[in-house]
């Protein structure tokens, strides 16, 4: 009964940590899509073009609702580690090493992945995590 009850709340937290990397997501893309004045000096300051920015958007939409569909989350979760990446080197090629925005997207991708874990029984047969006495 325990176990069941821990599963279950490993799951929720899951969702939690994925209902967080989903909404900042989701954010992001819609500043990106409705509001690309916003983004265009922070665009070019990392060397992109402004109209760039509904690309990026796009890229994060799809990315985002991928990662939030069970049956597609695996994918999902790839194409966000792939724009958290991105990031996190556009951000040191400025030399930027430690900014907010790379540790805010190391701690996003930890969290998808993470979340993911807790959710998905086909990523913990894939990665099953053991003690050390196991």
């Amino acid at each position: 009964m325990a176990e069941n009850t821990s599963f279950r709340s490993g799951v929720a937290l899951g969702w939690i940590l994925s209902a967080i990397v989903i909404l900042a997501l989701a954010a992001d893309a819609a500043v990106d899509l409705f509001m690309p004045s916003l983004i265009g000096p922070q665009m070019a300051e990392t060397g992109f073009p402004a109209n760039l920015g509904t690309v990026v958007g796009l890229i994060i939409l799809i990315s985002v609702v991928l990662y939030a569909i069970p049956r597609t989350a695996v994918l999902g979760a790839i194409l966000t580690t792939g724009f958290f990446g991105g990031a996190i080197c556009t951000h040191l090629r400025l030399g930027e090493i430690g900014s907010p925005p790379q540790l805010i997207s190391l701690l996003l991708g930890i969290m998808a992945w993470g979340g993911l874990y807790l959710r998905d029984e086909r990523i913990r047969r894939l990665l099953p995590l053991r003690s050390v006495d196991d």
